[in-house]
This record gives structure tokens, sequence and C-alpha cells, in this order.
């Protein structure tokens, strides 16, 4: 009887290690699908998904593709290697969105900027494909905003929802659409990550009140819009903040009430009035190297607001200095975008109470605004 269970318990043995043995060759032969598989019901997407797909479907229509082409880079049409960056080559592409009914579309100027200073040409792709050219409207640079307005199209694409940035919180849904790199309608997903951010911009001003976003935002995606899960635009992609120039989780728009008062002064008068009161102030390097905690005034411009308040800037025979702005409407100012958040904050035709020193005494200056722009022409 032993000898029995022997032999059964080996027989076991051998056979078990022949399957082991065997296993690689009848797997396949037993588990091999070569036919097409039968699809596993999904079921419902989530909400979330739902919601995002649906707002991707009514916004998506209303982003296009600029390409604006400086008018000394033509090259041939078939040369597009640059295409998705915004500063390659001769050709720069960025982001738009639709504006109006009547076919202005809101970019960011330094996609244009080339093709609007070298007399070049500017045209939009729509969603469905169709290439549209462009005029130029107006420009803000020291927004970074521009106007284009679409040729003649059979079909309007709707405008964008507007919000509101005034009651943004940290932590909101952010959903970012765009070009990137030449990718048509790229979406990406995200939340507020910081808010009042300050961004500079050209001609030496700062814009306040920036809205931070880790939603994937890279070259090509400028000028489209940020918005909430209600659709709704909050901001205008405009920067990026990485070594290697592409999304590393920091990115900027520019805030929505902003755009909103922005953008209908471009669409009347080609351009942005901004209010200031004349002076040239000096770079912020040369203040810090010289301790000083204020906005020092190098020139104050013939007949502006500062001239008539009687504020003086460094004398040119000797270098000495003049007036230094160290208060604005109750405010300190410690560098000149404390100064311009002020006085836009005033507005055209406001009156703005300074704060000024001059050779160790302080007195106090009540100057209305104006447009000096408008005064230098």
């Amino acid at each position: 009887m032993p000898d029995r269970t022997v032999r059964i318990v080996l027989a076991a043995v051998l056979v078990l290690l022949a399957l082991y043995v065997a296993q690689p060759y009848l797997q396949p032969l037993l588990y091999t699908m070569d036919t097409p598989r039968a699809v596993t019901a999904r079921g419902d997407l989530a909400q979330s998904e739902q919601a995002t797909i649906k707002l991707f479907e009514q916004a998506s229509p209303s982003v296009v593709h600029v390409f604006a082409q400086g008018a000394a880079q033509n090259r041939d049409l078939l040369d597009l290697d640059d295409e998705g960056g915004e500063q390659g080559g001769g050709t720069q592409t960025g982001t738009g969105f639709i504006w109006d009914g009547a076919g202005h579309i809101v970019t960011n100027t330094h996609v244009v900027q080339n093709a609007a200073q070298s007399g070049g040409s500017v045209s939009v792709r729509l969603s469905d494909g169709t290439v549209v050219p462009a005029t130029l409207v107006g420009l803000a640079p020291s927004y970074d905003l521009a106007v284009l307005r679409l040729g003649r199209v059979t079909h309007m694409p709707p405008p964008l929802a507007i919000g509101s940035s005034a009651d943004l919180k940290v932590g909101q849904s952010t959903f970012a659409i765009g070009n990137p790199f030449g990718l048509d309608h790229t979406l990406t997903t995200g939340v507020i990550s910081a808010l009042r951010r300050r961004m500079p911009t050209s001609e030496g001003r700062e814009l306040s009140g920036v809205i931070q976003t880790d939603a994937a935002i890279n070259p090509g995606n400028s000028g489209g819009p940020l918005l909430d899960s209600a659709g709704r635009l909050i901001g205008v992609n405009t920067a990026i903040v990485s070594p290697s120039g592409a999304s590393a989780g920091i990115g900027f728009a520019i805030p929505v009430d902003v755009v909103n008062r922005i953008v209908p002064e471009l669409i009347k008068v080609g351009r942005v009035r901004n209010p200031g009161i004349g002076i040239i102030a000096a770079q912020e390097a040369a203040t810090a190297r010289l301790g000083i905690d204020g906005v020092v005034i190098v020139r104050v411009l013939p007949g502006s607001p500062a001239a008539q308040a009687g504020l003086r800037g460094v004398d040119p025979q000797t270098g000495d200095l003049g007036d230094v702005i160290v208060e604005a409407n109750g405010n300190p100012v410690h560098r000149l975008a404390d100064l311009t958040a002020a006085i836009e904050e005033a507005g055209l035709g406001a009156a703005v109470t300074l704060k000024v020193e001059r050779d160790g005494r302080v007195r106090q200056v009540r100057i209305t605004t104006t447009d000096v722009a408008e005064n230098r022409q």
C-alpha cells in the first residue's frame, strides 16, 4: 500500500512538473485572441468628465489660431517649420478668441506686434479649418492685449461668455484652450494657483492682479482664453515661467476685468488712453543703488499735470535729485508699479494726491491725471 501511494505521489509530481515546463508553450495556444475582442461596457462618464467635455464643445468653436507674418520676413508658404512657436522664423503664431458678433478677436500684443510694426499680414484659422484674413484694430502693449477683426466669413463663431476676475478664489478649476506648438484646439486643465501676481509688460509697466494657474500653457497658447468651470472667460493666457520654455506649472493670465475694460477702448479708438501725470521715472535698479525708497523723477514732460504742479526732475546740469514720490492716494510708493497702480485705479481725469520728497522735506501735491500719450502727439 505504501508503494502505491508513493507511485501516485510521484506521478502527480511528474504531471505538475510537466505542466510547469510546458506552461510557456500551452498558454499562447489556449489564451491567444486572434480575433477582435468584445468591447466591455463602460457605463456613464463621471459627472466631472461630462462637464469638461461640454465646456470644451461649447467654448472651442470660439477659439482661433492666429498667424502673424512680418512683411520683411516673407517666405515660401510651404515653409512652416516654425509653426507653433511665437518667436521662431518669419511667422509668429498664437491663439485668440471671438469677442463679439462683429468678428472682433482678442489676442496678445506680442503675438501680432512684429506684423503690426513691419506692415505684415495677419490671418486666422477658425475651428472648422477655414483660414480668414484679419485686420489689426488696436494694440495695448502695456497690457499685452490686441484686437483683430475677421474678414468675411460664412458663419461667425459665437463669442465667449464673459466672467469676472474680482471674485476668483485660489483652488478654483481652470481650463485653457489654445494651440500649443501649433496643435489646434488643445484643452488643458488645472486650478488657480495664486492671485494678484505682478507681471512686467512693455514700456516699463507692470500689470497687477494677474492670475497664476498650473493649467499647462506653452508657446502657442498666448492670447487664448482661461475659463472657469462654467465656461466663462476669466483671463487671457499670456506668459509662462520656465527655464526650458515649456510648461512648468506656472502660467499667467491677464484678468478678465482688465480685458473687459481695455478691449472696448481698443475697438473704439485703436489704442488705450493710459492715465498718467507726465513724468519719466528713474530705473528701479538705479534708485536701489542710491538707497532711495520711492520713485525718482528724472524728467517732467512740458505742459503735463506734473509740470503744472511744479514737480521737478533731476537737474541735467548738476545731476542733483529733484522730487521723489513716496506716497500716492494714501498708499506707500516703493517703486513705479505702485505709482502706476494708484494712477490707473484713479482713472483718467481724476485727482491723485501725492507725497513728494525734495531736499529732505515732504510736501503734498494734488494732480489731475490725463492721457499723456495723447498730449505727446
